[in-house]
């Protein structure tokens, strides 16, 4: 037992969410078990052990693990900065930022760190699971492929396909696969099985009989949707609901274009006390007690959309109003007076007028930081273990009235009234004194719940539900 991979009909079929919950499964069957992603897009990041970057996914499987995450489970990561260009991360660092055409050109060159840390992983554990990226039915993407078969053929996993029952269509989702798909890389498959389902699964056995019998592959199962998916952090900001909660404490957070690390938005969705808005694009902010600005992969591009949808006009009516203003990362920068990029870091180089909310200025530099952090609180004392990712220096006489203490340097900026706040602390809402603190400075009654275990026992859950669906035995049985 050494590997096997999960590939999706099509996207957003849960592949991640199934490959956590085998993870899970499989580590409490006694085996020592890592997640892999070839190739990943999102800019939803997490700072490894090693110090690098993956996808939040990644870092979620390795929690279902038990394992702290590294670079090598998910060693080439694209973050995209604007329609048409994504940065590229290899083996936790930046090495480039390009186009879709220049990173077609590229992709064949990545096939040697994505093996090499599959390698390194293989040999660590006694099973590593794989996660496809996309589907493999996109077939005009199949040249220099690291991602689905591609990566299959070369390090010799076998496959299992996941169809997607809740969005229709699955017969023809994973008979149409193997319809396209070359021999060599159909041999590759050795079973499919069905995800989403609602309602009586025994509904669907002439169409699973069906499947099998012209695929000829096995079934492993059909899994019914899992209810408490909202548990566990969202690879995608559109899979967070438009509206979480019902409490009397009102959050409303901007949804960028190119938002970024948004599961830090998580355990604010999951207190009792709150209710959190996600403001979509031609949306205008609600009246509410407190605007979180998230991160963005793109400081300018998004400082642009929000005024495109009015946001600015909204925010400042917001602070008239004694509302309270938080930005995270990106979402500080925004809040400042001027956003300077001038060797074109995340897009063309230039300048772009700030909010002007905070008294700062940030210029954007080649350099990343990439460090997780133990951070204090100035307001409330509580302690943050978080992290940060980002490019940029953000100076100014804000930076006098600090929004946290790391080592004894100042991190962060606050205006002199301390309704407007700036950190570049993600991660920081899951350490359970600091959120408790910060909505209680703020009027609202926390429920002092733990998100981490509410996190960890949702995750068992994820197993047990895969456990009692899917024959994961015999799907781990073909591992190799």
């Amino acid at each position: 037992m050494t590997a096997i991979m999960i590939q999706g009909a099509g996207s957003n079929v849960g592949k991640s969410l199934i490959v956590a919950g085998l993870c899970r499964a499989a580590r409490l069957r006694g085996l020592r078990v890592a997640p892999f992603k070839p190739q990943n897009m999102s800019n939803n990041a997490a700072v490894t052990a090693d110090g690098g970057e993956i996808g939040r996914a990644q870092a979620l499987q390795a929690l279902a693990c038990g394992i702290e995450p590294r670079v090598d489970m998910n060693p080439v990561l694209l973050k995209p900065e604007s329609e048409t260009g994504s940065q590229v991360i290899v083996q936790g660092r930046r090495v480039a930022t390009v186009k879709a055409r220049e990173y077609a050109a590229l992709k064949p060159s990545l096939m040697a760190p994505v093996l090499e840390s599959f390698q390194r992983l293989r040999g660590a554990y006694d099973l590593v699971i794989v996660e496809g990226a996309g589907s493999p039915a996109e077939v005009n993407l199949r040249a220099g492929d690291i991602a689905n078969m591609g990566f299959a053929r070369a390090a010799g996993v076998p496959v299992v396909l996941i169809g997607d029952i809740d969005r229709g269509g699955v017969i023809a989702q994973i008979i149409g696969t193997q319809a396209v798909l070359d021999e060599g890389d159909a041999a590759m498959i050795a079973g499919f099985a069905i995800n989403k389902f609602r309602g009586d699964p025994r509904l669907f056995d002439d169409g699973y009989a069906l499947i099998a019998a012209r695929t000829g592959w096995r079934g492993f199962g059909v899994l019914p949707y899992f209810p408490k998916a909202h548990l566990l952090p969202a690879e995608d900001a559109l899979d967070i609901p438009a509206s979480v909660g019902t409490g009397a404490f009102h959050i409303a957070a901007l949804t960028f274009s190119r938002i970024a690390n948004f599961d830090d938005l998580d355990p604010l969705a999951q207190e009792k006390g709150v209710r959190l808005t996600m403001v979509r694009a031609g949306q205008a902010i609600p009246v509410c007690d407190l605007v979180i600005l998230p991160g963005s992969k793109s400081t300018r591009g998004d400082l642009a959309f929000l005024r495109a949808n009015g946001w600015d006009i909204d925010l400042a009516a917001h602070i008239r109003r004694g509302g309270h203003v938080l930005g995270i990362c990106g979402g500080y920068q925004m809040l400042g007076k001027t956003v300077r990029d001038p060797d074109g870091i995340e897009g063309p180089a230039g300048e772009t007028a700030g909010l002007g909310h905070l008294d700062i200025d940030t210029t954007m530099s080649p350099d990343k930081r990439l460090t997780r952090v133990r951070a204090q609180h100035c307001a409330s004392g509580a302690v943050v273990l978080g992290y940060e990712i980002h490019i940029g220096r953000s100076e100014g006489p804000a930076r006098a009235r600090p929004f946290a203490r790391i080592d004894g340097a100042d991190e962060g900026a606050v205006s002199p009234d301390g309704r407007i706040m700036g950190s570049y602390l993600h991660g920081l809402f899951r350490e359970d004194a600091f959120r408790s603190a910060f909505l209680a400075q703020l009027g609202a009654a926390p429920s002092r719940q733990s998100y981490d275990a509410r996190v960890e026992a949702a995750l068992d859950d994820l197993a047990a539900h895969i456990e009692a669906h899917l024959d994961v035995g015999a799907l781990l049985s073909i591992a190799r």
